[in-house]
C-alpha cells in the first residue's frame, strides 16, 4: 500500500504544481487586459511571454520525461546558437553602457549553461557527465567571445552553483538562498532610483551604468507613485517618460530596462506580485520535483541568474528568453520514463522534495 501510496501523492503534488502555474500565469494576462482597458495600452507583449512561458514549459516536461539528458543538451546548443547569431540579441543595446550586456544575449547564455549542468547531472556515464560540464564551461568561454561579461558571470556562477549542489542535500535550503539573493539583486535599481544608496556605493554604480540609465528607472518609480493602484498602461512608458523623449539616442527601445520597474511603472503594484509570482513558482516546482536536487538546483541558478539580469536589463522583452526559461523549468521537473542512472541518485541521496511526501527514512 505505501507503494502504491507514494506516486498517488506525487502525482497529486504535480498536479497541484501545474495547477498553481495556470492560475498564476492567467492571473498575469488577465491583469494586463484590465489595465489596458482602463488605461490604454498594448497588452500584446506581455501576453505573448505569458504564452511563450506557458508553451516552453509544457514543451519542457514533454521532452524531458522522453529525453532527459538529450533534451537538455539539444536546449542548451539552441540557446547558444540563438545568443550568438539573432541580430536582436547582440549583447550591447542601443544605449551601449557595460551593463547593458545583461539583455538577451547573456540571459539566453545563462539558460544554456544551467541547461547543460542539467543534462550533465541527468546522465549515467562519467564520461558524458564530464564532457556536459565542459559544454557548460564553454557555454561560459562563449560569452566573452560574444562581448557579454554579464553573461559570462552568470554562467560561472550558475557551473559553480550546479557543482557545489552534490553536496546539498537540502534543496529547500539552496532555493531559499537564490531567491534572496535575486531579491537583494532586483532591490538595487530601486535603490538608485529612490536615491537611498550612500552616495560613494551610487556614484560607483551609476558610472557603470552610463549617464540614461538611472534617470529611466527614477521615471519609472515616478509613475509608480503618480498611480500605485493600475499603473500607466502595457507598453505606455515610453510615451510618458521624459528621459526617453529627450534621449541622444534615437534608437532607444523605450523601455526602462528593469523588468520590475516596468511593471510596476506600467500595470503597477499587482503587476509587479504577478511577476514575482511567476519567479516562485517556478521555484516551487524545482523544490517539489520528484528529479534529484543537483538537477533542480542547476536550473533554479540558471532561473535567479535570469532574474537577476532581467532586473537591470530587458531580457523579458525577448520571446526567445521567456520561452528558454519556461523550457528550462519544465525540463527540470519532468519525470523520465526511464530511471535515471545510479551515479545521479547516489549524487542525489536524501534530496527526495521535502514536506510530506517522502517514504522511509530521512536523510
Amino acid at each position: 500500500m505505501a507503494s502504491a501510496a507514494g506516486p498517488a501523492e506525487e502525482s497529486e503534488r504535480r498536479n497541484v504544481s501545474d495547477a498553481t502555474g495556470a492560475i498564476v500565469l492567467g492571473a498575469c494576462a488577465v491583469w494586463a487586459l484590465i489595465v489596458a482597458g482602463a488605461r490604454g495600452g498594448r497588452p500584446e507583449g506581455l501576453l505573448l511571454a505569458v504564452l511563450a512561458v506557458g508553451a516552453g514549459y509544457a514543451s519542457g516536461r514533454i521532452s524531458g520525461a522522453l529525453l532527459p539528458v538529450a533534451a537538455p543538451f539539444v536546449g542548451a546548443l539552441a540557446g547558444v546558437g540563438l545568443a550568438a547569431a539573432a541580430p536582436h540579441t547582440t549583447p550591447v543595446p542601443e544605449f551601449g553602457w557595460p551593463l547593458g550586456q545583461t539583455g538577451a544575449t547573456a540571459a539566453l547564455l545563462a539558460i544554456s549553461a544551467g541547461a547543460a549542468c542539467c543534462a550533465a547531472w541527468s546522465a549515467n556515464a562519467p564520461a558524458l557527465r564530464f564532457a556536459l560540464r565542459l559544454l557548460a564551461a564553454g557555454i561560459a568561454a562563449a560569452a566573452l567571445l560574444l562581448g557579454s561579461t554579464a553573461g559570462f558571470a552568470a554562467c560561472t556562477v550558475i557551473l559553480l552553483c550546479s557543482l557545489a549542489a552534490a553536496r546539498m542535500h537540502r534543496r529547500g535550503l539552496g532555493l531559499t538562498g537564490l531567491a534572496l539573493a535575486t531579491a537583494v539583486v532586483t532591490g538595487v535599481p530601486w535603490a538608485l532610483a529612490a536615491n537611498v544608496l550612500p552616495d560613494g556605493l551610487s556614484d560607483s554604480l551609476e558610472a557603470q551604468l552610463g549617464p540614461e540609465q538611472v534617470p529611466l528607472w527614477q521615471d519609472a518609480l515616478r509613475l509608480v507613485r503618480d498611480d500605485p493602484a493600475l499603473g500607466v498602461g502595457p507598453g505606455r512608458f515610453e510615451e510618458l517618460s521624459p528621459t526617453v523623449a529627450q534621449s541622444l539616442f534615437p534608437d532607444t527601445d523605450g523601455k526602462p530596462h528593469s523588468a520590475p520597474l516596468q511593471q510596476a511603472a506600467e500595470q503597477g503594484v499587482v503587476g509587479v506580485v504577478l511577476l514575482a509570482a511567476v519567479f516562485c513558482w517556478l521555484l516551487y516546482t524545482l523544490w517539489r520535483t520528484p528529479r534529484p536536487t543537483p538537477v533542480a538546483l542547476s536550473a533554479g541558478a540558471a532561473l535567479a541568474a535570469l532574474a537577476a539580469i532581467a532586473s537591470v536589463g530587458n531580457a523579458l522583452s525577448f520571446t526567445a528568453v521567456t520561452a528558454g526559461a519556461g523550457l528550462l523549468a519544465g525540463i527540470a521537473t519532468s519525470r523520465p520514463l526511464a530511471v535515471e542512472g545510479t551515479q545521479g541518485a547516489a549524487a542525489a541521496e536524501g534530496s527526495l522534495p521535502e514536506g510530506p511526501v517522502p517514504k522511509g527514512p530521512a536523510p
